[in-house]
């Protein structure tokens, strides 16, 4: 890896980033088997697992009150606080059971396991806003995308050597997750803490009244407001976003259930099928981090958008055309390896989209702020969505939840292609 004409501070970043990249892929590669954890060795129910999906994303509506908090509280203390507060409440799995036990029993854990996750997803809206400012003040334009896609493939390259590891030690004890959440959630904080050295500077809001808790929210959704009203093609992005976004939260544990309960796949299948979009993503995102760069963050969107569509299209079709072929432990459905080769091409432009798309409609100063609107939205449908879509399973089925959540983002689709054509891009 070589990108000519890198400044020395950026150097400095992007050794930190690659390192803090490196332990989340760890993190990373575990909870991408998180869902089936609960659904498969802990036997959580259907709506509890649309729970679980709903706090990873239903933490993100606090966002922009929590970036207005940011600006009066130095980064570094609140990362290193966030990694304790939010990482620390793993180790409390280490007195999880060992084996199954009676459904009446395994309620109380049903519920212990949501509330640390809902801790754990706490960090999110806190630690993605000051990433992006980071390196967005850090990374000039020219190398951004290209920085961010060389350290997000080797997140994803320990992230799937770490979902090969923890599937394989989960088929041989299904209750091995004991000690593996305590491991990471250790390695989370040290992460953390790596992260908070990149903040070269701690600005504060000084000499200036300090507001109140109520007046701090009405000025975030002034801003929100503004935002939205100013920015015509922001707007629109953020409209096919929040059509995409329905979309993916509609259909996320669907899937989930689908895998498990329809197709019976075990822990080393479904970690097959996950690694093998990753490495998809590991290839490509070189390439899409350029090209980022370069087209118009809508158009890039549009095409992320298509290829979450393919890989729900193909999804819902194995429904009808289940057939497969054993090796080993793993079991190879036609039209789920044609899905999750779709799904590499959606991680890979998506990582890129999702976490610094908003950076290329604004200023550098206003990259946290944008984000934070971005992420706020995320919150908001996360209200609905997981809920809503675990329901509508419950009486259309996996294919007819799939056949909306198509529909949706052909409609995304359509939002980027008209913004396009009426506005261009203002930042």
């Amino acid at each position: 890896m070589k990108i000519v004409g890198l400044k020395t501070n950026e150097r400095k970043i992007f050794g930190l980033h690659i390192l803090y990249s490196i332990i989340e892929g760890v993190l990373f590669g575990v909870m991408v088997l998180n869902e089936f954890v609960f659904v498969k060795s802990l036997k959580g129910t259907e709506m509890q697992l649309a729970i679980l999906f709903q706090a990873s994303v239903i933490v993100f509506v606090f966002t922009i009150v929590i970036h207005e908090l940011l600006k009066r509280y130095k980064k570094k203390t609140i990362l290193r606080m966030t990694a304790l507060i939010t990482r620390l409440p793993l180790l409390l799995m280490i007195f999880f059971p060992r084996e199954l036990l009676s459904a009446d029993d395994m309620i109380f854990y049903h519920y212990f396991f949501l509330v640390i996750f809902l801790f754990y997803f706490l960090a999110m809206p806190i630690v993605y806003p000051i990433i992006n400012s980071i390196l967005k003040n850090n990374y000039t334009n020219s190398h951004f995308g290209a920085l961010y896609s060389y350290a997000a493939m080797t997140n994803k390259i320990v992230m799937m050597l770490t979902t090969f590891v923890f599937g394989w030690i989960l088929d041989i004890d299904p209750f091995s997750f004991v000690y593996v959440y305590p491991a990471i959630g250790i390695l989370g904080i040290i992460s953390l803490f790596l992260l908070s050295f990149a903040v070269k500077v701690d600005y504060l809001q000084t000499g200036k009244k300090i507001l109140s808790i109520t007046e701090s929210l009405r000025k975030s959704f002034r801003d929100m407001k503004t935002i939205i009203k100013s920015n015509k093609p922001y707007r629109d992005f953020e409209l096919g976003f929040m059509l995409y976004g329905f979309s993916f939260m509609l259909t996320i544990a669907v899937i989930t259930l689908f895998l498990v309960e329809k197709l019976n796949l075990n822990y080393t299948s479904i970690a097959f099928y996950k690694n093998s979009y990753n490495l998809i993503a590991i290839l490509l995102l070189p390439f899409f981090g350029k090209l980022i760069d370069r087209i118009d963050p809508r158009k890039f969107a549009a095409f992320t958008f298509l290829t979450l569509l393919m890989h729900l299209f193909f999804m819902g079709l194995t429904e009808y055309y289940p057939y497969y072929f054993d090796i080993g432990a793993y079991r190879f459905y036609y039209l789920v390896v044609i899905s999750f080769a779709w799904n590499g091409l959606f991680a890979a432009t998506m990582s890129l989209l999702w976490n610094i798309g908003s950076a290329y409609f604004c200023k550098d100063g206003d990259a946290g702020t944008y984000q934070s609107v971005h992420l706020s939205m995320v919150g908001i449908r996360a209200m609905i969505a997981p809920l809503f879509g675990i329901w509508l399973y419950q009486y259309i089925g996996f294919s007819g939840v799939f056949a909306l959540g198509v529909l949706l983002l052909t409609l995304s689709i359509i939002v980027m292609f008209w913004s396009l054509k009426r506005d261009k891009l203002v930042a």
